[in-house]
């Protein structure tokens, strides 16, 4: 027999994906027996590992989640080098995750680059195309010239050059963002004024406010960027985020590429990446603090989340406010507002799941009070038992009842016996 063979015996009791990982994992010469031994020890591995069933596993994983949780820090981490970059790690980053906020407090992309731009090819000029220029960074200088009513702008040419761009490509932009100006050019000054000629100084003032705040060239929201080498690659770091934009990118390798921001890669990629990012997010959080969690609390959790098709957090207008039981509900937060809601709408508890069972004092839906048993009970106590008299007595009629038909029988015998005797005598 082939290893293959061997393998494919156990197919019954090990999944297709396990089957597949030892058919690739094995060497090429083994004998039949080693592959024997291995596989039995894999199903025997595979069969530990399994959950039992009815086992709490919602209890489990909150507690493997929750301990480790006490031993975080509260820091945020910096990138040296530049000050503007932060990190939110530990705890705070975990509280984010699991509550599902839209605002986090440092979103920032890993940006996986396609070659020769990975190996470090024009690696700067790649990372400020990916940056969002406004005007006053490109700017030496805004005037206020009171006399013509304008604001004057000196360009940074060096700047300019170092992003690649034009006077032309400024004007443009400007023209863009703002309308109801006009834009003159000399040398490398820039002025600018209103199309209806005001006396306002505020509003020229207001004028100038809103010039340097022009997109000019870049992925809007990216912020600062910093590329670094990781695995002997070039990769991008991003303050900010924009997965939408940055992806449609020609050097930009899109299937690599990630976001911390969980709403947005739900918007770009779906639900199931949404999944996979909260996964990944926080199992990096717990290995960065040295911790050891299980990745398939962190999936059920994930699952938790994501179950009704969208990212809901762990609080009481996420996932809580979803569960059909009204007293779960109710035992989570707001009880006084749970339960008047649910009693103005006539809803209907079922009593299924294990919290709503623990307030009303009943056998939980967990491990042996999950199965029910069809027993047939004798009325009384079957312990020590008071029904032990009414048992002896019914037994006791029983074997009286017997006795008397072994008697009628006997005398209806004897009586027969006797009829045919006398019967004989009177013929003679």
């Amino acid at each position: 027999m082939t290893a293959e063979q061997i393998i494919k015996e156990y197919s019954k009791e090990l999944p297709e994906k396990i089957i597949n990982d030892l058919l690739e994992n094995l060497p090429k010469k083994i004998s039949d027996k080693k592959v024997k031994e291995i596989v039995e020890e894999v199903v025997k591995e595979y069969k530990e590992m399994q959950i039992t069933p009815a086992e709490s596993v919602g209890i489990i994983t909150a507690e493997s989640i929750g301990e480790p949780g006490t031993q975080m820090t509260l820091n945020t981490f910096h990138f040296a080098g530049v000050s503007e970059m932060n990190v939110t790690t530990g705890l705070p980053r975990i509280i984010e995750i699991f509550d599902g906020r839209k605002d986090i407090a440092t979103p920032m992309m890993n940006i996986y680059l396609k070659k020769p731009y990975s190996e470090g090819k024009d690696i700067e000029k790649v990372a400020l195309r990916l940056k969002e220029t406004l005007l006053e960074e490109i700017a030496q200088e805004f005037y206020i010239n009171i006399a013509d009513m304008s604001v004057e702008i000196q360009l940074n040419k060096e700047q300019l050059d170092k992003i690649g761009l034009t006077n032309q490509d400024v004007i443009n932009s400007i023209n863009k963002g703002i309308k109801g100006i006009k834009v003159k050019e000399k040398d490398n000054t820039l002025t600018v004024t209103k199309k209806q000629e005001t006396d306002n100084l505020n509003e020229i003032y207001s004028l100038k406010e809103k010039l340097k705040k022009v997109f000019v060239t870049g992925v809007k929201h990216i912020k600062y960027v910093l590329p670094v080498k990781r695995e002997g690659e070039y990769i991008i770091l991003t303050s900010g985020t924009n997965l939408k934009d940055v992806m449609e990118l020609d050097f930009v390798d899109s299937t690599r590429t990630t976001s911390n921001d969980i709403f947005e890669v739900e918007k770009v990629l779906g639900i199931e990446a949404a999944r996979e990012a909260i996964i990944q997010e926080v199992y990096k959080v717990m290995q960065e603090q040295g911790l050891n969690v299980n990745i398939r609390h962190i999936m059920l959790v994930a699952d938790a989340m994501c179950a009704m098709g969208k990212v809901q957090g762990i609080t009481r207008y996420g996932i809580i406010r979803e569960k059909a039981s009204v007293l779960a509900r109710a035992s989570f937060e707001t009880p006084m507002k749970q339960i008047m809601q649910a009693s103005l709408m006539g809803e209907v508890d079922k009593l299924n799941s294990v919290v709503e069972n623990v307030m009303v004092n009943q056998p939980v839906p967990v491990g042996t009070g999950l199965p029910g048993l069809a027993v047939k009970v004798i009325k009384g106590r079957i312990g020590g038992y008071e029904g032990e008299k009414d048992e002896k007595k019914s037994k006791a009629e029983k074997t009286a009842k017997k006795e008397i038909k072994k008697e009628e029988k006997k005398t209806t015998k004897t009586k027969t016996k006797k009829a045919k005797s006398s019967k004989s005598k009177n013929k003679e």
